[in-house]
């Protein structure tokens, strides 16, 4: 019950110590099209390389469909195609559906509901998910383009158990924070930390993983 109320405040800190820790580098470029009035098409791909998996660890490729619904309010459908490497092997793969609602509440502050399917080589059962993430942006200047501190609190949910390995209860608690930098009308850039706590599952150790995040993002 401790870690479903930690999970469900989302501002909890991580615990100061982690039984196993990992050094990791995050790498992600974004690209949003606009397809409609207040909807617009977002491809994401994403690299990250980890100390102890010597090297390349993760990649992820996929989009999303997003739609304003209001000042307040933005919807979301989207996909991701997901591949683990371990020392330089190729782990299984896993796909992944996802919905989304973003809520702007005020004062800088935001909400993320996310819902996931995730489908795996390893077995046949539906992973499913939620992923809600609380968002504080803070703006260092009044132009539109102005750079921005950013800072989310996120936890990862599962419903259920599946044959290919994910357990039911929390799984992880994540916390960011990074300043979004315009580099020309269309362009930012992002340069941030992210701190991530993941219990031990089936008798594994707690894992702390501390990485520096960079991201580009293009609006066409």
């Amino acid at each position: 019950m401790r870690r479903v109320f930690l999970a469900g405040l989302l501002l909890a800190p991580a615990p100061a110590l982690a039984q196993r820790e990992d050094s990791q580098l995050w790498f992600q470029a974004n690209g949003s099209v606009p397809v409609a009035e207040d909807t617009q098409v977002i491809v994401e791909a994403i690299g990250r390389f980890s100390d102890n998996a010597g090297g390349f660890a993760h990649n992820e490729i996929g989009g999303l469909l997003t739609h304003k619904a209001g000042d307040r309010f933005e919807l979301a459908l989207g996909y991701r195609h997901v591949e683990d490497y371990e020392q330089g092997r190729t782990k299984p793969n896993e796909e992944r559906l996802r919905q989304q609602v973003t809520m702007t509440v005020g004062h800088g502050f935001g909400i993320r509901f996310r819902l996931e399917e995730r489908f795996h080589q390893r077995g046949r059962e539906m992973g499913v998910r939620i992923r809600p993430q609380l968002r504080y942006t803070l703006p260092l200047g009044r132009a539109k383009n102005a750079p921005f501190l950013l800072a989310t609190a996120e936890s990862f949910v599962n419903f259920n158990a599946t044959d290919w390995g994910q357990d039911r209860g929390v799984e992880r608690l994540r916390h960011t924070i990074l300043v979004s930098l315009p580099l020309s009308s269309n362009l930012r850039g992002d340069v941030g930390y992210l701190n991530q706590y993941r219990f031990g599952r089936g008798g594994e150790r707690d894992l702390m993983e501390h990485a520096a995040t960079f991201a580009l993002t293009l609006a066409l």
